[in-house]
């Protein structure tokens, strides 16, 4: 898609955000990041340095059980990510992760390797189940209910994005650990069935259960079938990318596209060698950034002459706070891909040619402090992605 089909699609975003742009805001406070509050500074951020934006989560060691594991990247391992935090999972054959619900976050996901069957619960008893391949996506609002399983026999990877850097994967409540602390009389009242129907229960949380294989078609729940109004699961890498250059591709899924996923955009960039995604800043979101392949170089600009650099390898996450500078950079010989999620339902970025070429000519030659003749060199328009050359 050319780049005037991107600017559309910003347009409808940011005249759909305009109008959500309060109630954002304080949706960020009652996710637990007080720094985002008017006049609170953060004293992270309120350094001489910057601090490092950079986590190696692959290599961490998460929770292992069997031949599963969950590793997560929250406020503790990267002090900097308050407003998103992510999780990468693993789950083999035969085993899923069990019915569960995050009180305090949303969860996005992109599935990487493998398939993935999901089921939702949502207020009013409304449920789905879905099937997901590589380069799907799915979404459940904050406190629905919803339970993972690995399809076939191979192992599946997901990366999950969360809408506050405060949730942890390992706080979240687990229907075992939940049934496993309440006295089997109380259960037993509640489902109008004898105690002894939870003998042998699990008294803790399971958190990755193991069992037969699920079938190839999935079955009705106990209840009947009652679809949600708005569907959990997109598509993303199986429909056209956003903008295609010389320089890489950019896939992107926004509320717009994906009316549930109210409180976090997902995208996937690709960048040949040389790429550069440019310097550019996000008005309105974090940036919470996984590389799935290759090496990038991420640069991050905070005022004041503070700048710093991370370069980033396969599986290592990179985060950026919501209005500061940053850029993208395949430092490889190979393509590189990244996952990227902002923690807004709608995306918004202003790239740094885009702010030149909005600009008169006598106004950035006053600016710099350089001839009027020097800026006409200039790009006319937003580059967003450049090949190693510098174009378009």
């Amino acid at each position: 898609m050319s780049n005037l089909q991107r600017r559309d699609f910003l347009a409808g975003a940011a005249a759909f955000a305009a109008a959500t742009a309060t109630l954002g805001g304080r949706g960020r406070v009652a996710a637990g990041d007080p720094s985002f509050m008017n006049n609170v500074p953060d004293p992270l951020l309120s350094g001489k340095d910057l601090p490092t934006f950079k986590f190696a989560l692959e290599k961490s060691k998460g929770k292992v059980i069997g031949n599963s594991f969950g590793k997560e990247a929250t406020v503790e391992q990267l002090p900097i990510s308050k407003g998103i935090a992510g999780v990468s999972m693993k789950i083999e054959p035969g085993a899923m992760r069990e019915l569960h619900w995050h009180a305090t976050a949303a969860e996005w996901a992109f599935v990487d390797q493998g398939r993935v069957r999901t089921t939702v619960l949502g207020p009013g008893g409304y449920t789905e189940t879905n099937d997901f391949e590589p380069g799907d996506v799915w979404y459940f609002p904050r406190g629905h209910g919803h339970m993972l399983e690995c399809l076939g026999d191979e192992p599946c990877h997901f990366v999950l994005i969360f809408d506050n850097g405060y949730f942890s994967e390992f706080g979240t409540f687990s229907i075992t650990d939940w049934v496993g602390h309440t006295p089997k009389s109380l259960l037993a009242k509640n489902f109008s069935l004898p105690e002894s129907t939870f003998d042998g229960f699990p008294e803790s949380e399971v958190y990755f259960a193991r069992g037969a294989p699920p079938p190839q078609q999935a079955a009705d729940p106990l209840a009947g079938p009652k679809r949600p109004p708005l569907t959990h699961k997109h598509r993303l890498l199986a429909n056209p990318p956003l903008v295609s250059t010389k320089g890489g591709k950019l896939w992107m899924v926004d509320s717009t596209k994906f009316p549930i996923s109210k409180t976090i955009t997902g995208a996937i960039l690709e960048l040949v060698p040389g790429g550069l995604r440019e310097l550019h800043w996000h008005p309105t979101a974090d940036e919470w950034q996984y590389v799935l392949e290759g090496k990038v170089s991420v640069t991050m600009f905070g005022s004041g002459g503070r700048y710093r650099i991370e370069t980033l390898e396969k599986g290592d996450v990179g985060y950026i706070p919501q209005g500061y500078g940053h850029s993208l950079e395949n430092v490889s010989d190979k393509p590189c891909r990244v996952l990227i999620g902002f923690n807004s339902g709608i995306y918004e970025d202003i790239d740094l040619t885009e702010w030149m070429a909005g600009n008169p000519l006598d106004v950035l030659a006053t600016n710099f402090g350089k001839p009027a003749s020097l800026f006409e060199k200039f790009p006319r328009k937003d580059v967003f992605i450049t090949d190693k050359n510098g174009k378009q």
